[in-house]
């Protein structure tokens, strides 16, 4: 049973003593706003790629950064009494801002929002638990001194440099925010425990506990305080969050990361959502749950307003995710190029960004403009040198049909799937000259491609991870294997889409239908030098290049594990964003592979 918290006595008892303020005496005493951000993944710049259908027609506009999100939060802090600002993990590697500064850009900037909580995601693991230091002691510079939850994150107490001395060097289970009106509320943080261990570079001594078991065991701990508001703030996916939800007492409130999920209504604007924000459930009581995710890089502010009885219990929750935009519009001209709209085209834009309360056209706060300036000038020439050129648009994609792509349809990936993982498979195959096979994770390869010039800084954007190229010496019969293992960790709810294969020199026919062991059929196939076709044959043994961090077995690709820990596995020293690099200044106009080249052939679910 929770506790009742008799706020009305406190406010009558405030209102007898005389001392209430103007504003105490009318704001209300049951009510919270959260403010909340999500896998940022250190794409602190706004993005000039994303495409929205608005104002009539498809327009390619600025969106997001950083100093937007600073002022959104601003922005939307006015007027309202009890606020939480929340970051729900993922707040580093994906950007050459990463891949440069370690997070001190990420921490700079996220100390300019002071967070009130920030729950580790799995990529916060990226770089071991010595790389999570890193980035935690530049957070921890600043005066904000944000409580980093992760409950079922146990590293070793004397081992791990996350708890040198104590449990709680850097990582607590939970914090206690109080707010006006005596509202006193408990935020548990909540990693994604299997895809942090198993798709992450966690210190191997450090322990990732059962999600349900860990958040249910901390919410009872939280109301034998007295703290009857209790919000989850969790790395776990949006459709894991709606199941935990459902399984715990005493939850009233779950703030989401890791799945990327757009929610709220924009299919208007060509977006794909995946629910509605926010999505009410029950819990195991029979009472509201809100739940609520922000999105992706920097994209989103999510605006959760609750109010609660005066037993504790969520009575309405309703919001907004706020997409940030720059004043930037272009549209395709006759000649096939974007360039920027004028005069009624772009009023029409204004007018529909205006008429949307889901869409703002905002500056980025000037303080953290400059501060983002100190570092990304720094970049700004190794990002901007030109490598060469795309000839047309390459779609983004995970799980064949998924959806994830910003620049094209879901009907142009249903088949084939991504375009540009494909061809880094090819790439790497060819950088790394001596492999017979390339094989590559969906989520080791980042954004669409557009058409146009291509730069280093596009390259790293591409392929943002710290990871070499290794070869592999596998039979036919292990690389079936570990594609089978793949495919079964991208299809379960405790993996990741991620890990679904892409390769070169290898293509296949998939049937989701079946069980794992019997979902690749038709597996062929040429060598660098062959100019046909043929039957994967069980007994060779090929060499295959992959990227260092699957052939560890992360992702769900065990066998690759198995075979690195036997000894058959050599470091080409290659790194992984260079070698594409290298690639395109070989080629000097990347094109499109013929779908004859593309690794899945066939895709049924």
């Amino acid at each position: 049973m929770r506790l009742s918290k008799a706020l009305s006595l406190i406010f009558v008892t405030i209102i007898m003593s005389g001392i209430a303020s103007a504003e105490q005496l009318i704001a209300p005493t049951n009510q919270l706003t959260i403010l909340h951000i999500n896998d940022h993944h250190s794409h602190l710049q706004p993005d000039g790629r994303m495409s929205l259908n608005i104002g009539g027609e498809k327009t390619r506009v600025r969106s997001g950064g950083f100093p937007a999100v600073i002022s959104t939060f601003d922005k939307l802090s006015v007027g309202k009494s009890n606020i939480l600002k929340l970051h729900a993990g993922d707040a580093i590697t994906g950007d050459l801002l990463y891949t440069l500064f370690r997070g001190e850009a990420d921490a700079a900037l996220m100390n300019e929002v002071c967070f009130d909580a920030f729950a580790l995601g799995n990529h916060e693991f990226d770089d071991g638990d010595a790389g999570l230091v890193t980035f935690l002691d530049f957070l921890n510079k600043g005066d904000c001194q944000t409580p980093i939850l992760g409950a079922n994150v146990v590293p070793k107490v004397g081992v791990s440099p996350l708890t040198a001395t104590s449990a709680t060097d850097y990582i607590q289970p939970y914090t206690i925010i109080n707010r006006r009106f005596g509202m006193k509320i408990g935020v548990i943080g909540i990693d994604i425990a299997s895809k942090t261990k198993n798709s992450s570079s966690p210190d191997e001594s450090t322990l990732f506990l059962d999600e349900t078991e860990t958040a249910q065991k901390y919410i009872d701990e939280l109301t034998l305080k007295g703290v009857n508001h209790i919000i989850l703030l969790t790395h776990y996916q949006y459709r894991n969050d709606l199941k935990l939800a459902q399984n715990l007492r005493g939850v009233d409130v779950i703030i989401g990361g890791d799945s990327h999920s757009l929610l709220g209504n924009f299919e208007e604007l060509g977006l794909n959502s995946e629910g509605p924000y926010p999505t009410v459930v029950k819990n195991a009581d029979g009472t509201k749950v809100c739940v609520a995710q922000a999105w992706q890089y920097s994209q989103i502010v999510g605006e959760l307003n609750i109010e609660f009885t005066n037993d504790g219990v969520v009575k309405t929750c309703k919001g907004l995710p706020h997409m940030m935009l720059g004043d930037s519009f272009k549209r395709k001209n006759a000649d096939g190029n974007r360039v920027e709209i004028e005069g009624v085209e772009r009023q029409k834009v204004l007018d529909a960004i205006s008429a949307d309360p889901k869409l703002h056209l905002i500056e980025g706060d000037s303080d953290a403009v400059a501060l983002l300036a100190k570092f990304s000038s720094k970049v700004d020439k190794l990002k901007a040198a030109k490598i060469g050129s795309v000839s047309e648009d390459l779609c983004l994609e995970r799980i064949p049909g998924q959806g994830k792509s910003k620049l094209c349809d879901v009907s142009k990936t249903s088949a084939y799937g991504s375009d540009i993982s494909n061809l880094v498979s090819h790439a790497f195959r060819d950088m790394a000259r001596t492999s017979d096979i390339a094989i590559q994770n969906a989520g080791g390869v980042r954004v669409d491609v557009s058409a146009g010039d291509f730069s280093i800084g596009d390259a790293y954007e591409l392929l943002p991870f710290s990871n070499t190229l290794v070869e592999l010496k596998m039979s036919g019969e292990e690389i079936k294997e570990v594609l089978e293992e793949a495919l079964d960790y991208a299809l379960s709810p405790d993996g990741s889409t991620g890990a679904y294969p892409y390769a070169a020199g290898i293509r296949w026919h998939v049937d989701t239908s079946k069980d794992k062991g019997s979902r690749f059929k038709g597996l062929e196939f040429k060598g660098p030098k062959d100019a046909a076709w043929t039957e994967l044959d069980m007994e060779r043994v090929y060499t295959v290049v992959t990227n260092n961090y699957i052939s560890a077995g992360k992702d769900g690709y065990l066998t690759f594990g198995t075979i690195s820990k036997a000894g058959r596995v050599t470091d080409t020293y290659l790194d992984y964003a260079q070698s594409f690099v290298d690639y395109v200044r070989k080629v000097g106009v990347v094109e499109k592979l013929d779908k004859s080249e593309y690794s899945t052939q066939s895709f049924t679910k």
